[in-house]
């Protein structure tokens, strides 16, 4: 299990599009189409990752909570299949359906879209606002496998609360920590 940090992008960056395959769905679908009216959760995610193990029934009950105030959860999952076969589509739908997702579990099977969001690990969160720029990019909370610490989403839960309340986000913002993305050769 690494520990890798997210990489920071810079606040107030612009989303950058795409149109993955949802495997919950099966369709393409597209940033543009998927925003939420108040803002945007991005997450990269993979199946096997301890990090994302460790956090995913919290991820999904905030994820669905948060819907119903205007934000949109996305998924996505970034990491060689070839080498880490338990990370494959067929395999996400399953993960989505076994820990209830309400949101599109996205598959990511060029890497591009985690390059042109920085993403570095898994969990790695992004949250934008409804013009889909960039106020929070960070950690869940302070929990990881084995700290001791509850997980409770904090941190991600209070930029969301004050998204959805107009208030200025604190810039004072954790990176995420968790598995590599699983990079192509």
């Amino acid at each position: 299990m690494s520990n890798t940090p997210s990489n920071m992008l810079p606040l107030g960056t612009l989303a950058p599009s795409f149109s993955l395959l949802d495997t919950t769905s099966q369709e393409k679908r597209n940033l543009a189409k998927l925003k939420g009216k108040k803002g945007t959760l991005i997450m990269f995610i993979c199946n096997h990752c301890p990090f994302v193990i460790h956090v995913i029934e919290t991820v999904s009950r905030l994820a669905e909570e948060y819907q119903k105030k205007g934000i949109q959860t996305i998924a996505i999952s970034s990491n060689d299949i070839i080498n880490y076969p338990q990370d494959a589509p067929g395999l996400m739908t399953k993960f989505a359906e076994r820990f209830d997702f309400s949101f599109p579990y996205l598959y990511d099977e060029k890497q591009e879209v985690a390059k042109a969001y920085q993403a570095a690990c898994t969990p790695d969160f992004y949250l934008f606002d409804e013009n889909l720029e960039l106020v929070y990019r960070g950690q869940l909370d302070d929990s990881r496998p084995g700290n001791g610490i509850p997980v409770t989403g904090k941190d991600l839960k209070n930029a969301m609360d004050q998204l959805v309340g107009g208030e200025k986000i604190s810039t004072q913002q954790k990176p995420s920590m968790g598995c590599n993305i699983k990079w192509k050769s």
